[in-house]
């Protein structure tokens, strides 16, 4: 696997992401837990360490799986995720890049 810069950042990631959009069957499709696993296994076996998911992937059971799948070595992973999704439609802070969402993320679900 060949390593880029992100950006000005100093941060070495993969050339290729993990996408877990579909990390996780709440759709009536997708990935069962198992199945995430044996992914994410081959993506870390091949040198990846970029990992990309979202609040709202599967209902957050992408963003659930993926914190348990790097949990014992978490500091060797980048992980992309797009938090200021709103998931509560009808609260005009539900979402977005502010300090609550940014301090508070379990508050989000």
């Amino acid at each position: 696997m060949n390593y880029k810069l992100l950006g000005r950042s100093g941060l070495r990631v993969s050339e290729l992401a993990l996408g877990t959009m579909t990390f996780g069957e709440d759709w009536g499709f997708g990935a069962s837990k198992e199945e995430s696993k044996q992914i994410f296994n081959a993506f870390v076996e091949a040198g990846g360490n970029f990992i990309d998911t979202a609040v709202n992937y599967t209902n957050g059971t992408s963003e659930k799986y993926v914190g348990e799948f790097i949990r014992e070595k978490c500091e060797q992973f980048v992980v992309a995720t797009k938090y200021t999704l709103n998931t509560h439609p009808h609260d005009p802070n539900g979402g977005g890049n502010h300090r609550k969402i940014l301090f508070n993320p379990l508050k989000r679900a």
